[in-house]
């Protein structure tokens, strides 16, 4: 007999009610499989939803900086946040970019890297290119700061997103990726009207001639 031949239970191997009782039963576990099946793929689609929710959450800088205040209230500073969070996204960067993306002066910058190198979450590197210019780099504690800042935001954005419905969550992203294309198309449109406004050349003025 070939081995994938189906063999009936003694039981159910004769007679036609016997017969249509296993056929019943085969039909209940493949509608139960089925069902098993759909559950689990839905699971999966929600999951990757929500992993995407989560991204695109976790790409807005307002949204970052909430939660560095959250996680780290008490230990680090506000500036001393943005100070991680601008290394993280720029990487080592010369006194002088880190003050403008501060919006502070250079001095107060300093002063600002000072602490946080007394806390040994960043320290000053000389620039291999050029031993004059000295980077600010994050130390393997700062990275552990902002690691540990992106389990917990996630974890706690997960928790939220459990709940939102699929539908929920599928209209919540569309909107979100809608309000960032929007946004970057806002500002490409006014980084491209910057150069036009400082293009023109100013007017000098003119001297009234000596007179003879």
């Amino acid at each position: 007999m070939d081995s994938t031949t189906l063999i009936l239970p003694a039981e159910t191997a004769v007679g036609p009610v016997a017969t249509s009782s296993w056929m019943g039963y085969i039909v209940n576990m493949t509608l139960t499989i089925s069902a098993e099946q759909n559950a689990s793929a839905a699971r999966s689609r929600r999951r990757k939803l929500a992993d995407e929710l989560i991204e695109e959450l976790m790409s807005t800088p307002r949204e970052k900086m909430n939660a560095y205040r959250a996680w780290h209230r008490g230990a680090l500073s506000l500036v001393h946040l943005n100070v991680l969070s601008v290394l993280e996204a720029e990487g080592p960067i010369s006194m002088g970019r880190l003050a403008e993306a501060l919006d502070v002066s250079v001095a107060s910058a300093t002063g600002i890297v000072s602490r946080m190198t007394t806390r040994g979450v960043v320290e000053r590197r000389h620039d291999t290119a050029d031993r004059r210019v000295v980077l600010v780099h994050l130390t393997e504690a700062g990275s552990e700061v902002n690691k540990s800042l992106e389990a917990h935001h996630r974890e706690r954005l997960g928790e939220l997103l459990e709940q939102l419905s699929a539908e929920e969550m599928s209209g919540f992203l569309l909107g979100l990726r809608a309000m960032h294309a929007a946004r970057a198309r806002l500002m490409a449109k006014a980084e491209a009207a910057a150069p036009a406004d400082s293009a023109a050349p100013p007017v000098a003025a003119t001297k009234p001639e000596a007179a003879r």
